[in-house]
Protein backbone atom coordinates (compact mmCIF):
# COMPACT_ATOMS: atom_id res chain seq x y z
CA UNK A 1 0.00 0.00 0.00
CA UNK A 2 2.79 2.44 0.87
CA UNK A 3 4.70 1.76 -2.45
CA UNK A 4 1.28 2.35 -4.55
CA UNK A 5 1.14 5.47 -2.54
CA UNK A 6 4.55 6.35 -3.47
CA UNK A 7 4.61 5.66 -7.00
CA UNK A 8 1.27 7.68 -7.42
CA UNK A 9 2.40 10.36 -5.51
CA UNK A 10 5.79 10.61 -7.80
CA UNK A 11 3.40 10.57 -10.83
CA UNK A 12 1.44 13.21 -10.18
CA UNK A 13 4.27 15.49 -9.21
CA UNK A 14 5.60 14.84 -12.51
CA UNK A 15 2.59 15.98 -14.45
CA UNK A 16 2.96 19.70 -15.82
CA UNK A 17 0.78 21.89 -14.07
CA UNK A 18 -1.27 24.07 -15.98
CA UNK A 19 -0.36 28.03 -15.52
CA UNK A 20 -3.39 29.30 -17.25
CA UNK A 21 -5.63 31.49 -15.53
CA UNK A 22 -9.06 30.19 -15.18
CA UNK A 23 -10.34 33.17 -16.36
CA UNK A 24 -8.18 32.66 -19.49
CA UNK A 25 -9.81 29.02 -20.00
CA UNK A 26 -12.74 30.46 -19.39
CA UNK A 27 -12.37 33.55 -22.23
CA UNK A 28 -10.51 31.20 -24.66
CA UNK A 29 -13.72 28.20 -24.59
CA UNK A 30 -16.11 31.62 -25.18
CA UNK A 31 -14.11 32.83 -28.36
CA UNK A 32 -14.04 29.33 -29.21
CA UNK A 33 -17.69 29.00 -29.24
CA UNK A 34 -18.95 32.68 -30.60
CA UNK A 35 -16.17 31.26 -33.63
CA UNK A 36 -18.85 28.37 -34.10
CA UNK A 37 -22.07 30.64 -33.43
CA UNK A 38 -20.71 33.00 -36.52
CA UNK A 39 -19.88 30.24 -39.00
CA UNK A 40 -23.43 29.31 -38.02
CA UNK A 41 -25.03 32.63 -38.90
CA UNK A 42 -26.55 32.32 -42.58
CA UNK A 43 -25.70 35.94 -43.35
CA UNK A 44 -22.16 35.88 -41.75
CA UNK A 45 -21.38 34.45 -45.86
CA UNK A 46 -23.42 37.06 -47.55
CA UNK A 47 -21.70 39.29 -46.12
CA UNK A 48 -18.36 38.21 -46.74
CA UNK A 49 -19.03 37.39 -50.18
CA UNK A 50 -20.91 40.79 -51.21
CA UNK A 51 -17.55 42.81 -49.39
CA UNK A 52 -15.33 41.38 -51.85
CA UNK A 53 -17.58 41.00 -54.88
CA UNK A 54 -18.12 45.26 -54.33
CA UNK A 55 -14.25 46.13 -53.73
CA UNK A 56 -13.95 44.23 -57.35
CA UNK A 57 -17.47 45.85 -59.17
CA UNK A 58 -16.61 49.21 -58.06
CA UNK A 59 -13.11 49.39 -59.32
CA UNK A 60 -14.18 48.12 -62.53
CA UNK A 61 -16.97 50.53 -62.83
CA UNK A 62 -14.56 53.86 -61.66
CA UNK A 63 -12.27 52.81 -64.42
CA UNK A 64 -14.57 51.35 -67.63
CA UNK A 65 -17.28 53.47 -66.87
CA UNK A 66 -16.84 57.07 -64.78
CA UNK A 67 -13.07 56.73 -65.67
CA UNK A 68 -12.54 60.55 -64.05
CA UNK A 69 -13.07 61.86 -60.92
CA UNK A 70 -15.87 64.55 -60.33
CA UNK A 71 -13.99 66.54 -57.81
CA UNK A 72 -10.79 66.92 -59.44
CA UNK A 73 -11.62 66.43 -63.18
CA UNK A 74 -8.61 63.69 -63.10
CA UNK A 75 -8.53 60.33 -64.56
CA UNK A 76 -9.29 57.49 -62.06
CA UNK A 77 -6.20 55.01 -61.21
CA UNK A 78 -5.69 52.00 -58.71
CA UNK A 79 -3.95 54.28 -56.24
CA UNK A 80 -6.78 56.20 -56.10
CA UNK A 81 -10.05 54.17 -56.22
CA UNK A 82 -9.10 50.31 -54.34
CA UNK A 83 -10.05 51.83 -51.43
CA UNK A 84 -13.58 53.13 -52.49
CA UNK A 85 -15.27 50.30 -51.61
CA UNK A 86 -14.59 50.33 -47.74
CA UNK A 87 -17.50 52.57 -47.17
CA UNK A 88 -19.84 50.38 -47.81
CA UNK A 89 -17.27 47.32 -45.98
CA UNK A 90 -17.71 49.79 -43.04
CA UNK A 91 -21.79 49.55 -42.98
CA UNK A 92 -22.06 45.83 -43.94
CA UNK A 93 -19.06 45.53 -41.09
CA UNK A 94 -21.68 47.51 -38.61
CA UNK A 95 -24.63 45.42 -39.70
CA UNK A 96 -22.64 42.21 -39.03
CA UNK A 97 -21.57 43.00 -35.78
CA UNK A 98 -25.67 43.72 -34.71
CA UNK A 99 -26.56 40.00 -35.62
CA UNK A 100 -23.56 38.66 -33.81
CA UNK A 101 -25.86 39.15 -30.61
CA UNK A 102 -29.40 39.76 -31.78
CA UNK A 103 -29.05 36.67 -33.96
CA UNK A 104 -28.80 34.75 -30.46
CA UNK A 105 -32.14 36.92 -29.10
CA UNK A 106 -34.14 35.84 -32.21
CA UNK A 107 -33.67 32.09 -32.27
CA UNK A 108 -33.37 31.75 -28.53
CA UNK A 109 -30.05 30.45 -27.68
CA UNK A 110 -29.25 33.42 -25.33
CA UNK A 111 -30.36 31.80 -22.68
CA UNK A 112 -28.47 28.43 -23.00
CA UNK A 113 -25.34 30.58 -23.20
CA UNK A 114 -25.93 32.25 -20.14
CA UNK A 115 -26.72 29.18 -18.54
CA UNK A 116 -23.33 27.80 -19.79
CA UNK A 117 -21.33 30.42 -18.57
CA UNK A 118 -23.12 33.05 -16.64
CA UNK A 119 -20.27 35.55 -16.23
CA UNK A 120 -21.50 37.67 -18.85
CA UNK A 121 -18.67 40.01 -19.10
CA UNK A 122 -16.49 36.92 -21.07
CA UNK A 123 -19.41 36.10 -23.16
CA UNK A 124 -19.36 40.08 -24.21
CA UNK A 125 -15.85 40.15 -24.73
CA UNK A 126 -15.42 36.83 -26.39
CA UNK A 127 -18.13 38.97 -28.91
CA UNK A 128 -15.94 41.62 -29.12
CA UNK A 129 -13.20 39.90 -30.43
CA UNK A 130 -14.78 37.69 -32.93
CA UNK A 131 -16.56 41.28 -33.82
CA UNK A 132 -13.14 42.43 -34.55
CA UNK A 133 -11.99 39.65 -36.19
CA UNK A 134 -14.70 39.54 -38.47
CA UNK A 135 -14.41 43.51 -39.64
CA UNK A 136 -10.48 42.88 -39.83
CA UNK A 137 -11.35 39.96 -42.65
CA UNK A 138 -14.35 41.76 -44.25
CA UNK A 139 -11.88 44.97 -44.41
CA UNK A 140 -9.17 43.04 -45.75
CA UNK A 141 -11.27 41.20 -48.26
CA UNK A 142 -12.53 44.95 -49.52
CA UNK A 143 -9.36 45.63 -49.82
CA UNK A 144 -8.02 42.88 -52.19
CA UNK A 145 -11.22 43.21 -53.89
CA UNK A 146 -10.74 46.75 -54.77
CA UNK A 147 -6.84 46.12 -55.94
CA UNK A 148 -8.07 43.22 -58.42
CA UNK A 149 -11.16 45.15 -59.90
CA UNK A 150 -8.50 48.22 -60.56
CA UNK A 151 -6.03 45.62 -62.22
CA UNK A 152 -9.10 43.85 -64.20
CA UNK A 153 -10.61 47.46 -65.51
CA UNK A 154 -7.09 48.67 -67.01
CA UNK A 155 -6.56 51.51 -64.98
CA UNK A 156 -3.14 53.11 -64.35
CA UNK A 157 -1.40 52.21 -61.03
CA UNK A 158 -1.45 56.27 -60.32
CA UNK A 159 0.21 56.99 -56.88
CA UNK A 160 0.66 54.26 -54.44
CA UNK A 161 2.17 56.03 -52.44
CA UNK A 162 0.02 56.61 -49.41
CA UNK A 163 -1.46 53.17 -50.14
CA UNK A 164 0.38 51.21 -46.92
CA UNK A 165 -1.28 54.08 -44.33
CA UNK A 166 -4.28 54.07 -45.99
CA UNK A 167 -5.35 50.26 -45.96
CA UNK A 168 -3.83 50.58 -42.05
CA UNK A 169 -6.46 52.59 -41.54
CA UNK A 170 -9.23 51.06 -43.42
CA UNK A 171 -8.55 48.09 -41.63
CA UNK A 172 -8.96 49.90 -38.18
CA UNK A 173 -12.24 51.79 -39.54
CA UNK A 174 -14.13 48.28 -40.39
CA UNK A 175 -12.79 46.32 -37.18
CA UNK A 176 -14.11 49.00 -35.00
CA UNK A 177 -17.33 48.93 -36.92
CA UNK A 178 -17.93 45.76 -36.34
CA UNK A 179 -17.47 46.06 -33.03
CA UNK A 180 -19.84 49.18 -33.06
CA UNK A 181 -22.22 46.63 -33.94
CA UNK A 182 -22.03 44.48 -32.01
CA UNK A 183 -22.36 46.87 -29.28
CA UNK A 184 -26.04 48.30 -30.94
CA UNK A 185 -27.44 44.57 -31.02
CA UNK A 186 -26.41 44.65 -27.45
CA UNK A 187 -28.52 47.66 -26.89
CA UNK A 188 -31.19 47.08 -29.14
CA UNK A 189 -31.26 43.06 -29.18
CA UNK A 190 -33.75 43.12 -32.27
CA UNK A 191 -31.79 42.19 -35.51
CA UNK A 192 -34.34 44.29 -37.85
CA UNK A 193 -34.54 47.17 -35.32
CA UNK A 194 -30.61 47.44 -34.68
CA UNK A 195 -30.03 47.08 -38.42
CA UNK A 196 -32.54 49.17 -39.05
CA UNK A 197 -31.16 51.66 -36.53
CA UNK A 198 -27.72 51.38 -38.02
CA UNK A 199 -28.69 52.29 -41.85
CA UNK A 200 -30.85 55.03 -40.84
CA UNK A 201 -28.32 56.39 -38.61
CA UNK A 202 -25.25 56.62 -41.14
CA UNK A 203 -27.69 57.73 -44.56
CA UNK A 204 -29.85 59.77 -43.29
CA UNK A 205 -29.96 61.39 -39.71
CA UNK A 206 -26.34 62.06 -39.04
CA UNK A 207 -26.66 63.56 -42.17
CA UNK A 208 -29.38 66.02 -40.65
CA UNK A 209 -27.50 66.28 -37.46
CA UNK A 210 -24.26 68.01 -39.39
CA UNK A 211 -26.08 70.07 -41.10
CA UNK A 212 -27.45 71.39 -38.17
CA UNK A 213 -24.73 71.74 -35.59
CA UNK A 214 -21.03 73.26 -35.94
CA UNK A 215 -18.65 71.13 -37.70
CA UNK A 216 -16.38 71.41 -34.28
CA UNK A 217 -19.62 68.90 -33.08
CA UNK A 218 -20.04 66.99 -36.29
CA UNK A 219 -16.33 66.15 -36.13
CA UNK A 220 -17.12 63.63 -33.63
CA UNK A 221 -20.09 61.77 -35.00
CA UNK A 222 -19.33 58.44 -35.47
CA UNK A 223 -19.76 57.98 -39.61
CA UNK A 224 -18.40 61.32 -40.06
CA UNK A 225 -14.85 60.21 -38.61
CA UNK A 226 -15.07 57.15 -40.85
CA UNK A 227 -15.30 59.73 -43.79
CA UNK A 228 -12.49 60.90 -42.07
CA UNK A 229 -10.42 58.46 -41.63
CA UNK A 230 -11.18 57.14 -45.65
CA UNK A 231 -10.39 60.38 -46.46
CA UNK A 232 -13.76 60.22 -48.59
CA UNK A 233 -16.15 63.17 -48.75
CA UNK A 234 -19.73 63.08 -47.68
CA UNK A 235 -22.53 65.10 -49.76
CA UNK A 236 -22.93 67.78 -46.87
CA UNK A 237 -19.14 68.21 -46.23
CA UNK A 238 -18.10 72.25 -46.79
CA UNK A 239 -14.97 74.10 -46.61
CA UNK A 240 -15.80 74.95 -42.53
CA UNK A 241 -16.23 71.17 -42.12
CA UNK A 242 -13.51 69.87 -44.20
CA UNK A 243 -10.64 72.72 -42.50
CA UNK A 244 -12.17 71.31 -38.95
CA UNK A 245 -11.61 67.44 -39.87
CA UNK A 246 -9.11 65.26 -37.04
CA UNK A 247 -6.65 63.95 -37.86
CA UNK A 248 -6.73 60.23 -38.72
CA UNK A 249 -5.83 59.09 -35.05
CA UNK A 250 -8.06 61.41 -33.77
CA UNK A 251 -11.14 59.60 -36.44
CA UNK A 252 -9.60 56.27 -34.84
CA UNK A 253 -9.81 57.48 -31.38
CA UNK A 254 -13.54 59.06 -32.12
CA UNK A 255 -14.82 55.89 -33.62
CA UNK A 256 -12.77 53.74 -31.17
CA UNK A 257 -15.25 55.34 -27.88
CA UNK A 258 -18.16 54.73 -29.92
CA UNK A 259 -17.38 51.21 -30.20
CA UNK A 260 -16.32 50.91 -26.40
CA UNK A 261 -19.30 52.96 -24.82
CA UNK A 262 -22.17 51.23 -27.01
CA UNK A 263 -20.06 47.95 -25.69
CA UNK A 264 -20.37 49.03 -21.84
CA UNK A 265 -23.55 50.23 -22.34
CA UNK A 266 -24.97 47.52 -23.92
CA UNK A 267 -23.38 44.66 -21.37
CA UNK A 268 -24.59 47.26 -18.37
CA UNK A 269 -28.48 46.23 -20.26
CA UNK A 270 -27.39 42.87 -20.31
CA UNK A 271 -26.24 42.07 -16.62
CA UNK A 272 -29.47 44.22 -15.74
CA UNK A 273 -31.93 42.24 -17.93
CA UNK A 274 -30.43 38.58 -17.69
CA UNK A 275 -29.66 38.41 -14.24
Amino acid sequence: MNTTTTTLTATSSLRPRSTTSPLARDLGAAVRSEWIKLRSIRSTPLFVGLTAAIGVGMSVILGKVVKTDPYEDLPFTIGNTFLVSSWLTTLFAVVAGTLLFTSEVQHGTLAGALTSRPSKGIIVAAKAGVAAALGFAMGALGVVGGLIGGIASGMDTGDMSGAVSGVVWALVLTTSASVLGLGVGLVVRHSAAAVTSVLVWALAIETLVRGMVPATVSRFLPFTAAHGLLGTRAATDTPETLAAALSNVGNAAVIGCWAAGAVAIGTALLIRRDS
